[in-house]
């Protein structure tokens, strides 16, 4: 019986930038199992893992003629993973600190609780009260917020004293907490 050819991933990938399909699925089955158990170790949800995963995969395939190897194969598809994975965690980075930063109630029995909120709808509900905020309020919490500045950084830039930062970064999380309180928390339950 003749034994099958196992090719280096080298090879493969040469193979694969000429689009022959075997090659990429040899890539696929080699490192599809790692990629996603590396993944959800970091992200704790089979789901996510498994949508990163499939993401490295079709954007190997799709930019498959113009892709350029620095390095090894294995090592750029982990790195892929990864930067996927430290996006995520950035994007949920200010929902979550604005959550914690504020405590929430919410009421169980009403409608409200009903109804199922998808997270790029309350990003955009999210983003249209800051939007509404007074121009030095925003300012002052996006630099917070978004750039992840210190209230000492956002004084120094801004020319103003760090209690009025403070004082600005509450005015805008009771503005938020007002208008978004129970969406802030359904985005703090479905993001934990």
């Amino acid at each position: 019986m003749k034994e099958p050819i196992i090719y280096t991933d080298l090879v493969l990938l040469k193979r694969m930038q000429e689009g022959d399909e075997d090659a990429f699925r040899e890539i696929y089955d080699r490192y599809n199992e790692l990629l996603y158990a590396y993944a959800f170790r970091r992200l704790q949800s089979k789901e996510e893992a498994k949508d990163v995963v499939q993401e490295v995969f079709i954007n190997l395939w799709e930019r498959r003629s113009v892709f350029v190897l620095k390095t090894y194969l294995a090592g750029f598809l982990y790195k892929s993973v990864l930067n996927k994975i430290l996006d995520i965690w950035k994007h949920n980075k200010v929902v979550r600190r604005h959550v914690l930063s504020q405590p929430l109630e919410i009421d169980v029995d009403s409608v409200e609780t009903d109804f199922l909120v998808r997270e790029k709808e309350v990003a955009a509900l999210i983003t249209k009260e800051i939007a509404a905020m007074p121009p030095r309020m925003r300012e002052v919490y996006e630099l917070k917020f978004r750039h992840f500045y210190s209230a000492t950084q956002i004084a120094a830039d801004l020319g103003i004293s760090e209690n009025t930062v403070a004082t600005q970064l509450q005015r805008a999380s009771a503005h938020l907490k007002n208008k978004l309180g129970l969406i802030v928390f359904i985005i703090y339950v479905l993001n934990k």
